[in-house]
């Protein structure tokens, strides 16, 4: 059987690795491979001609080159919820930190080496009330953005026992059932922030969200003295904007765990240098996500959390001998187009299977018998037709 080639750009934990097969040959110096894992470097796609897909271990894709690698036919998949706990834990141990000024009652505690026990007690009993901070139960946590961190963190929000209200400005129908009952829906963006002494943001970053955090229709909502956590992505974020909001007192602080040169050293911003998955447990899941993504697609044509391809997967009967895969713009008579080619070549089939996600289309087409390099030729020239693949079937049993 075909041996396919894996990338690996950045350390990807060992325990997803050891999920590929005798059937990948897997290196971080593969120069042409099929196949891709990354964390968080930048993935230039111009030099890899034979690469069909890339696995993101990770939430975020900001760092690959999505629309180039549609009009490629290069499927790219993330692991959604895999670094979720990961980023709630870290949320609210920051928050902590910030509300009982735990950052700045360690330096003062570190100031004390060279004291006698006496001295010591003596000083902290003296200036403790310095540290003096406030607790988060009571308190009206807003959370924007009902992913599977932000749902994550709006749960957790109860269990710490402040009032909860979520807001989704692109909802995902499929996360909501996650959400516990005791979680207030905002009908707007207005109605979450205006009464909200915490806001946490959990958006991903794309062209609708660079900058979605600014001072109008966001900040200009928001209630006097709020604080801002952003364990999202940096550019959702107008830094002018929280810096103008911060003196202002518009806000009272903000959390981030994207360190700038803005940010940097500010009194009233505490920053965490992008730690939200960096555990050993979300790096595991990340990568095993990865890993279980791409070996379906490039053995079986299967898509599972694609952010550029529709999903869909389907398992081949006994008898079916090749799976054939077309990646097409979406648009009308593709489906008869390839079924009367296949079907003036005499090609049985025994199972179609087309899905859109409005821009691109994917078919996987069962036949019981082989396809040509002659009709996969004829099928690539076809208009909107953007990639196609012939993926040979050896099951085991079949006779």
């Amino acid at each position: 059987m075909k041996q396919f080639k894996i990338k690996t750009i950045n350390a990807i934990a060992r325990e997803g690795l050891a999920l590929f097969s005798e059937r990948f040959a897997v290196s971080p110096e593969e120069t042409n491979p099929e196949g891709i894992v990354v964390r968080s470097s930048k993935v230039d796609l111009s030099g890899y001609p034979d690469l069909l897909a890339v696995a993101r271990a990770g939430a975020g894709v900001n760092n690959i080159p999505v629309e180039e690698a549609s009009e490629k036919g290069i499927c790219v998949f993330n692991t959604p919820g895999a670094n979720a706990n990961a980023v709630v834990e870290l949320v609210y141990t920051s928050l902590g930190i910030w509300l009982r000024n735990v950052e700045k009652s360690i330096d003062f505690c570190k100031g004390l080496a060279g004291l006698n026990d006496e001295e010591i007690n003596k000083e902290v009993e003296a200036r403790k009330k310095i540290f003096k901070g406030e607790e988060m139960s009571g308190k009206t946590l807003a959370v924007i953005g009902l992913g599977k961190i932000g749902i994550g963190v709006a749960n957790a929000g109860l269990h710490h026992g402040m009032r909860v209200l979520g807001f989704d400005p692109f909802p995902a129908l499929d996360n909501i059932h996650y959400l516990d009952s005791q979680v207030t829906l905002a009908r707007s963006r207005r109605e979450a922030l205006c009464d909200a002494d915490f806001i946490s943001v959990h958006i991903p970053l794309n062209k609708n969200t660079r900058g979605y955090v600014t001072e109008k229709d966001f900040l200009e909502f928001a209630k006097e003295g709020a604080v801002l956590i952003n364990y999202a992505r940096g550019p959702i974020i107008d830094e002018d904007a929280i810096l103008a909001a911060l003196a202002s007192g518009k806000l009272k602080g903000h959390i981030s765990d994207f360190p700038s040169v803005k940010f940097l050293g500010h009194d009233k911003i505490l920053v965490t240098p992008h730690l939200g998955a960096s555990t050993a447990e979300s790096e595991e899941n990340c990568a095993t996500m990865a890993v279980q993504e791409l070996k379906s697609y490039l053995e079986f044509g299967n898509i599972v959390h694609s952010v550029n391809f529709p999903n869909v997967e389907t398992i081949p009967t006994v008898d079916v001998h090749t799976r054939l895969t077309v990646i097409n713009r979406d648009q009308p008579g593709m489906i008869g187009l390839i079924s009367n080619m296949l079907g003036s070549e005499k090609i049985n089939i025994m199972n179609y299977t087309n899905k859109s996600n409005g821009t691109l289309g994917y078919n996987i087409i069962d036949c019981s018998g082989p396809v040509s390099e002659d009709v996969q030729a004829k099928i690539k020239q076809q208009d909107g037709v953007l990639r196609v693949r012939v993926i040979p079937l050896e099951i085991k049993g079949r006779g």
